[in-house]
């Protein structure tokens, strides 16, 4: 895809690139003129794939490596990234999963989930956010998920950090809305991925036609269409929303 100008000079940092959601998102970005920052935890091989793959269609892009459940780490990352000027659109997408049911799951399975949905979200996004005021135009766009609106069974911790993440947006976009910076969230729901309806997955082709209405799972792509449009200033007077994206599954 060229790169348009839609988003020319605007610095744009999508967390969990290295995912079949993340890196959908960021080629849109990226397709609309911004200058991307891929964030992965540990797979450098794979955002760095993504940024050489963006560069060779004539886009820009880089990578930053970093664990986003470590305050040290991600302190320094975003150091690093404001070096180069503000972020100003931030897509907060990193997330895991590590499902069981409530009466069996462990502390640590509930942490970490919490950690990296939630804590993660704090952990960029807060340094990030007054430099982005300062230039009176911002994006700052949540990745939630239709489990934290309709709830899913073996997901207490996912639709909690993911729930929580919903009423931090709403809260986050009365205070900086003055200032042209819009927060939205966006609910997918069931999406075609490794994670969502890969082997082993729950989700098979006849458990989607029977759950959902449209009868199939979503694209990554259709997902990254509306981060995008989000991202756009034709998106202006949108804040403070969560919007879903599923088929009609709820």
């Amino acid at each position: 895809m060229t790169p348009t100008t839609a988003l020319q000079g605007k610095r744009a940092l999508v967390t969990g690139a290295s995912g079949a959601l993340g890196s959908a998102i960021a080629r849109r970005l990226a397709a609309d003129g911004a200058h991307l920052l891929l964030h992965a935890n540990n797979n450098a091989a794979a955002v760095q794939a993504l940024a050489d793959e963006i560069r060779a269609g004539g886009g820009s892009a880089e990578t930053t490596v970093f664990d986003l459940t470590d305050d040290a780490a991600a302190a320094a990352a975003v150091a690093a990234m404001l070096a180069g000027g503000a972020v100003q659109i931030i897509v907060n997408n990193a997330g895991v999963h590590d499902d069981a049911v409530f009466p069996g799951m462990r502390a640590a399975q509930w942490h970490r989930v919490i950690d990296v949905s939630l804590h993660g979200f704090f952990r960029v996004t807060q340094p990030l956010l007054l430099p982005m005021l300062r230039t009176r135009w911002g994006r700052v766009i949540n990745i939630s998920s239709v489990a934290a609106l309709a709830g899913n069974r073996g997901q207490v911790n996912y639709a909690a950090a993911k729930g929580a993440l919903n009423s931090a947006t709403k809260a986050l976009s009365l205070e900086v809305a003055s200032r042209g910076v819009t927060v939205n969230a966006i609910a997918p729901g069931i999406i075609d991925s490794p994670m969502a309806t890969g082997e082993g997955s729950a989700f098979d082709k006849e458990t989607i036609a029977r759950m959902v209405p449209a009868k199939r799972a979503g694209r990554p792509d259709e997902v990254a269409a509306l981060a995008g449009f989000l991202a756009s200033d034709d998106a202006a007077y949108i804040t403070g929303q969560v919007i879903s994206i599923n088929g009609g599954l709820y």
